[in-house]
């Protein structure tokens, strides 16, 4: 079944990139479709606070600050359908999205599917999202100011958060399953030189613990199975990140890691078709730069649209 309406711009994700680039697209006069997802709103969601947002002085919920950016770009024009993308065929054009079993044609699209961090798999950790785990140390670590963390992980994303909290915890242990690190060897001398990190070899989170908040976290000794209870105000995962591209595979270039492989920031393989975010980025993962990235796709897009339009043939493709 195929969306009778040709869009200009169909944008699929809606985190900061895809909102972003919502509004950018709706204050441009193209019409606009967000496929946003079942669970919309990006990372962000799962954030309880977000200082580093420029413009929000006492900072803002995470929630909060993508509610309004919907509404920002709902203002302008955009179209919103909450749920997910299924297939995309980028092989003719229009471009197609294909979402709960319909069609939905655009002569641009912009990839904004972010991507998502690995998770444990243990008991409390989702729960607790938000509320003392976090992925994102840049984000969260003035939260924990003379308090207790834990980083699980052992590359340089762990020695990373590890350094970045130690700046404002009171004690920082690294966690690991192995009895040493993956993670480049200047990034563990700084870590194994600050006085508030500290490591626990050899052992696996079992569960995190708590009623409202984190409080603490159960794990296990790989080499001698010992269970203990390791109190902490936060739980910093630190085992990686997986780019939400598998849709994509085929129809344009991913990197060895599954990123979408991205030329002068925001162009891909195929022409018309944009990337924005944490799809294409793994080394910055922050909101602003996410937001700024959207941006970018939406202009980049425009300037596509408005020197394709003289000549794009006036044919549909068939459902």
């Amino acid at each position: 079944m195929r969306d009778l309406k040709l869009y200009d711009l169909l944008i699929i994700g809606s985190g900061c990139a895809g909102m972003t680039a919502a509004i950018y697209a709706g204050r441009a006069r193209l019409s606009t479709l967000v496929v946003a997802g079942e669970a919309w709103g990006g990372q962000l969601m799962l954030t309880t606070e977000v200082e580093n947002f420029p413009g929000f002085k006492d900072g803002i919920l995470g929630a909060e600050l993508m509610t309004r950016m919907r509404e920002q770009a709902g203002r302008f024009g955009a179209e919103f359908l909450f749920r997910d993308a299924t297939s995309v065929d980028f092989s003719s054009r229009p471009f197609r999205v294909t979402a709960a079993g319909k069609h939905y044609d655009s002569r641009a699209v912009i990839i904004a599917t972010g991507a998502s961090p690995k998770w444990l798999g243990v008991e409390g950790e989702k729960r607790f999202a938000g509320k003392g785990v976090s992925m994102c140390s840049t984000c969260d670590a003035p939260l924990y100011a003379g308090k207790k963390a834990v980083v699980v992980g052992g590359g340089d994303s762990a020695m990373e958060e590890a350094l970045a909290l130690a700046k404002f915890a009171a004690e920082v242990k690294v966690l690991h399953r192995r009895d040493s690190l993956r993670a480049s060897k200047i990034l563990q001398e700084r870590a194994e030189r600050d006085p508030k990190i500290s490591f626990v070899w050899n052992s696996v989170v079992e569960e995190i613990l708590g009623r409202e908040r984190v409080e603490g976290i159960r794990i296990r000794r790989v080499d001698t199975g010992e269970e203990s209870v390791l109190e902490c105000d936060a739980v910093f995962l630190a085992i990686g990140r997986v780019p939400n591209t598998a849709i994509f595979a085929g129809q344009v270039e991913l990197d060895e890691r599954g990123y979408v492989v991205s030329r002068e920031m925001v162009r891909t393989s195929v022409d018309g078709v944009f990337v924005a975010g944490e799809a294409a980025d793994a080394r910055y993962r922050q909101a602003i730069v996410e937001a700024g990235m959207g941006c970018m796709a939406a202009i980049e897009a425009q300037r596509y649209l408005e020197t394709e339009r003289a000549r794009e043939p006036q044919i549909r493709r068939l459902p």
